[in-house]
């Protein structure tokens, strides 16, 4: 048996990834009380132990085309969001102009934006806060992210569809640090994805969609960048047409136990656009 011998910064931490309770399609059921005598959800834990690898001071080792993740710097006007109408005037426009710099879109188009909070153990959160994700996924299949472009951009959609189409998540660590519920992504080099990605259903009260869900394979190599702060964005790519380019990244949260225990709970703010290469 080989034992991984950790780098200063990385974690050995666990990770959910997708199991199979049954033969049907996986689902779930968000937002929405199934009909009677039908569970929420299909989909089964698996909790492996993995090594979630320091990227601090190898940034320039991974990228939207090689990894399917990118860490650029940028410092946000923007400090506390808390006002939407704000979130949705001032800080999309800093997006949008984070996205075409580091990819030379053409054209952005920003569709939702999720602001989650860390809490302890045990806390109900309050109504209209999300907490971190901690089973890997992909937000939507490839199928389903063409219906996004369909939905959002309407009757520009198929002259769109014609170029190269992204998804691109930007997230960002809100007032401090990031030490509690990292943000792990992995290099879309080790995915296999016959293998590791499921697709699964989001049954929504008004649609349904469908995202990729991740089985373990010890061949996955993990990332973060420890000690992230506010000014340090992430770029995480969820779809991409181009073939021969990093078509998506799995991510999910992450405990790292090593963190000091009274140090903020994570806040963050992650916004999702189409991103557009020809117009």
């Amino acid at each position: 048996m080989t034992v991984e011998v950790l780098a200063p910064h990385d974690v050995q931490t666990v990770i959910d990834f997708f199991k199979a309770t049954n033969d049907e399609t996986p689902y779930m059921y968000v937002t929405k009380e199934p009909p009677k005598g039908i569970p929420s959800t299909n989909i089964g834990a698996d909790v492996q132990q993995v090594v979630v690898h320091d990227i601090r001071g190898k940034e320039d080792t991974v990228g939207l085309d090689k990894t399917g993740f990118q860490f650029v710097t940028h410092k946000s006007v923007e400090k506390d969001f808390v006002d939407e109408e704000v979130i949705k005037t001032k800080y999309y426009a800093e997006v949008e102009d984070i996205l075409k710099k580091y990819t030379g879109a053409k054209r952005v188009a920003i569709f939702h934006h999720t602001i989650k909070w860390s809490l302890a153990d045990g806390v109900i959160p309050p109504k209209g806060v999300r907490v971190p994700v901690q089973r890997a996924h992909i937000d939507q299949t490839s199928a389903a992210a063409i219906d996004r472009v369909y939905r959002y951009l309407g009757d520009d959609a198929e002259r769109l569809l014609k170029g190269r189409v992204r998804i691109i998540n930007v997230w960002r660590p809100i007032a401090n640090p990031i030490t509690h519920f990292k943000l792990a992504i992995a290099d879309y080099r080790t995915i296999d994805p016959e293998k590791d990605l499921v697709s699964a259903r989001i049954i929504a009260p008004d649609r349904e969609a469908a995202y990729l869900a991740v089985r373990y394979n010890p061949a996955q190599r993990w990332c973060f960048l420890a000690n992230q702060t506010p000014d340090e964005v992430t770029l995480i790519k969820c779809y991409d047409s181009d073939e021969d380019k990093a078509r998506h990244s799995p991510h999910c949260s992450f405990r790292d136990m090593t963190s000091p225990k009274d140090t903020p709970n994570r806040l963050s703010i992650e916004v999702g656009a189409l991103v557009f290469d020809t117009e």
